[in-house]
């Protein structure tokens, strides 16, 4: 079994899979229990990071929708 990724190595993945298109811009993340269930990491983990990403406008919160990936606009 694989050793889950830090935060860091978590974020930095996100980071990628948005750069490759895995993550459209306006597309909506998968949900928190989701990729902490990919990555095998705590859902605390995974909030901060998707927290930090939010931080940085890269991805963007719509409340009782989820979180979607940021619009090159809303950057």
């Amino acid at each position: 079994m694989p050793i889950p990724p830090t935060m860091d190595e978590l974020i930095s993945d996100l980071l990628k899979r948005i750069e490759l298109g895995v993550f459209q811009p306006g597309s909506q993340i998968p949900s928190t229990q989701e990729l902490a269930d990919h990555y095998d990491l705590s859902l605390s983990t995974i909030h901060r990071a998707v927290a930090r990403l939010r931080e940085q406008g890269v991805l963007v919160g719509r409340p009782g929708r989820g979180v979607f990936v940021a619009e090159t606009g809303e950057r």
